[in-house]
């Protein structure tokens, strides 16, 4: 499953994607417990005009997937561009955990920072919240804001510069965090206008509780959640007009994702599942991205593509050095060129917890095992337990995304030759990702009908 050479490189020298100018800027804006129906560009019904011209001036993707359904998880992942079980972040941290993100582990800020790259996160880290463990740590020259969940408590707002951590608010106040968070990510793009930079900005919105300030408050008709959205649009907006202020459009690449599917709030679209499920509408996120003169605009590409996809591909952009560890993401920069469709990559997997409940190759989805409840609900008396399915399930993504259509036993060498890959890639991975398959393997299943969990906790 690692990373090969052909690859990486594309089929495009990583030298040849900016020539002689200066090194790329790299945005990384992530929403948090975003659906991939709320987006105006992906027929939602919430106002989102600047993410929306983001999409019409640069590539909007249908089939990105998140390695992991919950927060922590989706984010080392994305970080690093390894599956969440590989670096030992498996599921969420809480304030009470003493870890995080382990140190040999190699994330985006890290590969960028021997480029000559000023780098700033602002916004959530959720990678363990000591000071070993914060941003600041991790390659980032500064960090600004609440290291865990909103709903987690203390809600600490942090400003951390390498060595040094100062609270900001020990509570955070909620109803302005989105525009102080856009006020420092300005802020440094401003001050870092004259060499190559990497900002990530990971919202802590929607993520509730919801907290909108007095400018958006009450102006949505969706309700706060509306409102949020408004201003998590309006944020992006802002760092767009920033970059064509200091005349750096065509030098950076901005993304936009999501960690995972809506919560109790927000639309998964045609999806089914939510955040926690490894359905589609748990896992499947929006991404936006944009770059004029290098990214097609206007377009819309349905090639599968991951979340992991983004530290190989910036790494191929900007001709930074990947680290020895083998990469589960790919470099996608030709399908951002326009000109490749899809590519040419190992089958995906998909995780709740250590366990691999899911394999996609292609369109085509299989289901192997599923937890008894969802996750955040009462557990039943038993505990909370990954279960095989009496028969795997099998759906075609492209005409089913709702996965309303098991074809599994109209397709049977298929099913077959799915979980022989699923088996032989859960192989390669650490001891409790192969022990965890071993030991649900050796459960004996309650039945496939009426075993999907309820989709709201």
């Amino acid at each position: 499953m690692s990373l090969n050479r052909r690859q990486f490189l594309g089929g495009v020298g990583a030298a040849s994607l900016m020539g002689a100018a200066k090194k790329p800027n790299v945005i990384l804006i992530y929403a948090d417990d975003l659906g991939y129906g709320d987006l105006g560009c992906y027929g939602g019904s919430l106002r989102t005009p600047n993410l929306d011209r983001m999409a019409s001036e640069g590539m909007r993707f249908t089939h990105c997937l998140s390695a992991n359904p919950v927060c922590s998880p989706s984010r080392a992942a994305l970080l690093t561009g390894r599956y969440p079980t590989r670096v030992d972040v498996p599921r969420v941290l809480f304030p009470n955990d003493k870890t995080g993100l382990p140190e040999g582990e190699t994330t985006i800020a890290q590969m960028l920072k021997p480029e000559g790259y000023k780098t700033m996160c602002v916004g959530k880290w959720h990678l363990g919240h000591l000071e070993a463990f914060l941003p600041t740590s991790r390659g980032f020259d500064e960090y600004y804001g609440i290291p865990y969940s909103n709903d987690m408590s203390p809600r600490v707002l942090l400003h951390s510069v390498p060595g040094k951590v100062e609270t900001v608010e020990q509570e955070a106040t909620l109803e302005t965090l989105t525009p102080r968070y856009t006020e420092q990510a300005v802020k440094f793009i401003e001050k870092s206008k004259d060499s190559p930079f990497f900002l990530y900005m990971p919202h802590t919105y929607p993520h509730i509780p919801l907290g909108a300030s007095a400018k958006f408050r009450g102006k949505s008709p969706h309700g706060i959640y509306g409102d949020v959205l408004d201003e998590l649009d309006w944020s992006v907006g802002e760092l767009l007009t920033t970059l064509k202020k200091h005349k750096l459009d065509r030098d950076t690449i901005v993304v936009f994702s999501s960690d995972n599917g809506p919560w109790y709030q927000g639309s998964a679209g045609p999806l089914r599942g939510r955040k926690g499920a490894t359905l589609e509408g748990g896992v499947r996120v929006p991404m936006i991205a944009r770059m004029p003169g290098k990214v097609a605009a206007g377009k819309t590409c349905a090639g599968l593509t991951s979340t992991m996809d983004m530290l190989p591909t910036f790494a191929a952009l900007t001709g930074a050095k990947v680290s020895a560890k083998p990469l589960d993401g790919i470099n996608i920069w030709p399908m951002l060129e326009g000109k490749q469709t899809a590519m040419e990559r190992e089958a995906l997997l998909y995780f709740d917890g250590w366990n691999a409940q899911c394999i996609r190759k292609g369109n085509l989805k299989l289901h192997v095992s599923r937890f008894n409840s969802q996750i955040y609900s009462p557990a039943p008396a038993a505990g909370r337990v990954n279960l095989p399915l009496v028969k795997p399930e099998l759906y075609d993504l492209s005409i089913d995304p709702a996965e309303s259509y098991d074809i599994a036993p109209e397709r049977p060498a298929v099913v077959q030759e799915m979980v022989a890959k699923l088996e032989s890639l859960v192989a390669g991975f650490p001891e409790p990702v192969t022990k965890a398959y071993a030991d649900t393997k050796a459960r004996k299943s309650r039945g496939n009908v009426g075993a999907f969990p309820a989709l709201v906790p």
